[in-house]
């Protein structure tokens, strides 16, 4: 995997290991059900439902990669910039700059 010095130059390889369109719709799904997660703890004040989280938006994720993209996740060498590229692809299938 190559090295980035940036999110910027991260971003663009990110992209790329989503190219497959299922595997996109299921990083957007995985998503949701985290902000329904986080949306269910607080307002049900049941710290429980976080744990949901991880599960839910990695489960979604992870079944993209390993069936549809047939590619192992940056999760397990870029964590940080991967996560922040899951919500800024989010944000971006929401505003339409991305293929949903």
């Amino acid at each position: 995997m190559p090295r980035f010095a940036s999110f910027r130059e991260f971003y663009p390889f990110y992209l790329s290991e989503h190219a497959n369109r299922t595997s996109r719709r299921l990083h957007f799904i995985g998503s949701c059900g985290v902000l329904v997660f986080l949306a269910l703890a607080i307002v049900q004040r049941e710290p429980w439902w976080l744990l949901a989280m991880p599960v839910c938006g990695y489960g979604f994720a992870w079944v993209g990669h390993f069936v549809f993209e047939k590619n192992r996740p940056a999760t397990f060498r870029h964590p940080v910039w991967s996560l922040m590229g899951d919500w800024v692809m989010f944000k971006d299938i929401l505003t339409g700059r991305i293929r949903f």
